[in-house]
C-alpha cells in the first residue's frame, strides 16, 4: 500500500495521524493482521511552514509543504487571496498524487487538507477522513462529500455525516501512555513522588489566559500541590520573569517548560490537569485516566466546547469558561486536588472512555479502503 497523509495546524490534527502511521510502519510489531508499511510508501503533505512540518520530519516521514490559508473568520480580501491559494495548491497536489500514486489519502484537518482532498477526488483516489473533534468544522463538513470513509472519535459525531460512510474508531494515542508507570514518570520529571501534582498547559501553542490565571494564583496553589506548567513558547519569557519572585520553598514545587515533547509522562504523572479542550484531550486524558478542568478556547469556531462537554457529561472533567479563569481557577483546583473521592470518580470515568485499539482500527480502515481500490483497478 502507498499512502499520503495530510493534516496540520494543531497537535490535535497531527499526533493522531502520526500514531496511526507509526503503527503501520512498525516492522517488529505491526498492527495485528496487517502488513507493515515501508517508509518509501508514505508521504505527508502539509502547509508550507506549518507547525506540522517539524513533527513529521522528526518522525522520519517525508514532508512536502503547500501554500495554504484559512477562510473562516477572514476578511473578504484575505478570503479571496486564500481561495486562489487553495486552487493553485490543488494543481500542485494533483501533480504530487500523480507522481506518488497512492492507493489512499488519509486526512485529519488543517489548511492543506482542502487542496489535497480535492486533488485526490479529481484523481479518483479514495480519501479517508479522521475527525479528531466531536463537532466537525466547515472545511471537514464540506470535504466529507468527497470522502470514501469518515472515521470519528465518538458516536456524537455521526449525525454530521452520511451514516453509511461513518466508522467509530476512538482517538488514537501514543501507546506509551498506556504503559507508563506514574512513579517512574514522576521520577523522570523530577517531581515529588507523593505530592499532589497539577499539570497546566494550553495545547501545542500555549494559552495566555490560562497562563495569566495560573501565575496569579501560584502562591495559593503551590502549598497544596506541585505544578507542571507547559507555557507555550510565546509566553515562556514573561512567565519565567513573573515566577522569579516566588519564595524558594514554593519555586521548588513549580516546574516550567516552554514546550514538553514528553507529554505522555506529564499526563501520567498528574493527578489533575488544567487545559484547553482541543481534540487531543478526547484521547490522551482518557488513556492516562486523567481528571481535568477544561477551559474551551472561545475563538475556535466553537469546536472546543463540544469536546469539553463530551468529557464533562461522562464525568471525566469540569468546565471553566475562559472569562471566569482569573476568578475561579484557584478555588476550583483547590476543591478538587485533595478530594480523593471526586478525583477517583473522574479517573474511572476517563478510563472508561479510553480506546486502546483506536490506532489499529484506523489502520485497518486505511488498508481496507486501499485494498478495495486495488481490487477494482485489477478488475
Amino acid at each position: 500500500m502507498k499512502l499520503i497523509a495530510s493534516g496540520g495546524g494543531t497537535g490535535g490534527h497531527v499526533y493522531p495521524a502520526l500514531t496511526v502511521l507509526d503503527m503501520l510502519l512498525r516492522r517488529e510489531h505491526p498492527a495485528e493482521g496487517l502488513p507493515s508499511l515501508a517508509p518509501g510508501d508514505l508521504l505527508w503533505i502539509g502547509s508550507r511552514g506549518g507547525m506540522e512540518e517539524d513533527l513529521v520530519r522528526r518522525a522520519g516521514i517525508e514532508f512536502v509543504g503547500l501554500p495554504a490559508g484559512g477562510l473562516r473568520g477572514m476578511g473578504l480580501l484575505v478570503k479571496a487571496r486564500n481561495t486562489l491559494l487553495i486552487l493553485r495548491s490543488v494543481g500542485r497536489a494533483r501533480k504530487l498524487l500523480a507522481g506518488f500514486q497512492p492507493e489512499v489519502v488519509f486526512v485529519t484537518g488543517g489548511y492543506a487538507c482542502t487542496a489535497v482532498t480535492l486533488a485526490a477526488w479529481l484523481e479518483r483516489i479514495p480519501v479517508v477522513i479522521y475527525l479528531p473533534d466531536v463537532v466537525p468544522g466547515q472545511a471537514i463538513r464540506f470535504l466529507s462529500r468527497f470522502a470514501t470513509r469518515i472515521l470519528v472519535t465518538s458516536e456524537a459525531s455521526s449525525p454530521y455525516f452520511r451514516r453509511d460512510k461513518v466508522v467509530i474508531t476512538g482517538y488514537p494515542v501514543r501507546p506509551e501512555i498506556y504503559a507508563l508507570d506514574r512513579g517512574q514518570a514522576r521520577q523522570d520529571l523530577r517531581l515529588g513522588a507523593e505530592d499532589r501534582t497539577l499539570l497546566v498547559f494550553g495545547g501545542s501553542r500555549g494559552a495566555r489566559s490560562i497562563n495569566r490565571a495560573l501565575i496569579a494564583g501560584l502562591r495559593d496553589l503551590l502549598p497544596a500541590c506541585q505544578v507542571v506548567h507547559v507555557t507555550g513558547r510565546l509566553d515562556a519569557d514573561w512567565v519565567a520573569g513573573a515566577t522569579r519572585s516566588l519564595p524558594g520553598e514554593l519555586l521548588e514545587r513549580y516546574h516550567s517548560y516552554s514546550y514538553l515533547h514528553d507529554m505522555p509522562r506529564a499526563l501520567v504523572a498528574a493527578d489533575l490537569a488544567v487545559a484547553r479542550a482541543g481534540a487531543a484531550t478526547l484521547g490522551e486524558f482518557p488513556a492516562a485516566g486523567l481528571p481535568a478542568i477544561l477551559v474551551p478556547y472561545p475563538y475556535s469556531g466553537q469546536h472546543q466546547l463540544p469536546n469539553a462537554e463530551y468529557l464533562a457529561d461522562s464525568g471525566a472533567a469540569r468546565i471553566l469558561a475562559d472569562e471566569a479563569l482569573e476568578r475561579e481557577l484557584v478555588p476550583t483546583v483547590l476543591r478538587l486536588i485533595h478530594n480523593e473521592q471526586a478525583l477517583n470518580s473522574m479517573r474511572e470515568a476517563a478510563r472508561a472512555m479510553a480506546r486502546p485499539d483506536a490506532a489499529q482500527a484506523i489502520a485497518r480502515q486505511l488498508w481496507l479502503v486501499a485494498h478495495q481500490r486495488s481490487t477494482k483497478a485489477k478488475t
